[in-house]
């Protein structure tokens, strides 16, 4: 790991520089309560299915809401439905979410303060989620930092999404810069796993979403509390 080398820096959305527990809790509901027909209990049930928590009122680490992509839900929670029908579902889906997770958005402590450091300090910047890109695009303006970035991939505009390296290549075709001179930066196993996949000089796990230490320190190099520590650790480095 040679961090002098780090040029760009690729950020997983939703647990990294978004609140994913208070930003998604009530949205995923809706929709369950949606796919449920209004059935309460049929809705709570979906909702555990997809990875939530009641007891502990969060959303499991790596579970289906967590780190998989629309598709994924609407396919677990239509299993019946034709294919063509969950095409359908799953842009509606896209619409839905990529309008309400934005308006909905809590950004994490320290993260708006983060990006602009680290855009000022010259790392090009982009992010890889497993939400649309409209979603994902919709939140970077909503906080007030979509200028910081070069590029936003979603899970659609890549032919495979996380954990596949797919928008680690867009990314470096991009920029020009190599996978090696990379950082990803994310809150779930997906997140490290795409990064080792993909090469990257840097594997940053941030325990700010769903991911804990014990699932995410196998597979990182370095995990940190949140973003807001990243321009302190990569200024320590003699990076920034």
């Amino acid at each position: 790991m040679i961090l002098s080398s780090i040029k760009g820096i690729l950020f997983d959305k939703d647990g990294t520089l978004v609140d994913f527990q208070a930003t998604w809790f009530a949205i995923g509901d809706l929709l369950a309560l949606q796919a449920a027909g209004g059935d309460r209990a049929r809705a709570d049930a979906l909702m555990e299915a997809a990875g939530y928590d009641f007891g502990k009122k969060c959303f499991k680490a790596d579970s289906v809401f967590a780190a998989g992509t629309n598709a994924d839900i609407v396919a677990l929670w239509y299993p019946d439905a034709a294919a063509e029908d969950r095409r359908k579902m799953t842009i509606g889906f896209d619409q839905f979410t990529a309008e309400e997770g934005a308006r909905q958005s809590v950004p994490l402590p320290g993260s708006q303060d983060a990006i602009a450091r680290l855009h000022r300090l010259g790392f090009r910047l982009g992010v890889a989620t497993n939400d649309s890109t409209g979603g994902a695009e919709k939140t970077l303006l909503a906080l007030g930092v979509a200028q910081m970035f070069d590029a936003a991939y979603g899970y659609d505009a890549v032919a495979n999404p996380k954990p596949a390296p797919d928008a680690i290549y867009a990314f470096s075709d991009l920029t020009g810069l190599k996978p090696s001179e990379i950082a990803m930066v994310g809150d779930n196993r997906h997140d490290m796993e795409m990064a080792r996949a993909g090469g990257v000089g840097l594997a940053i796990a941030v325990l700010s979403g769903t991911g804990t230490r014990e699932t995410l320190a196998p597979m990182a190099d370095v995990v940190l509390d949140s973003i807001a520590d990243l321009p302190g650790f990569l200024a320590a480095r003699n990076v920034a």
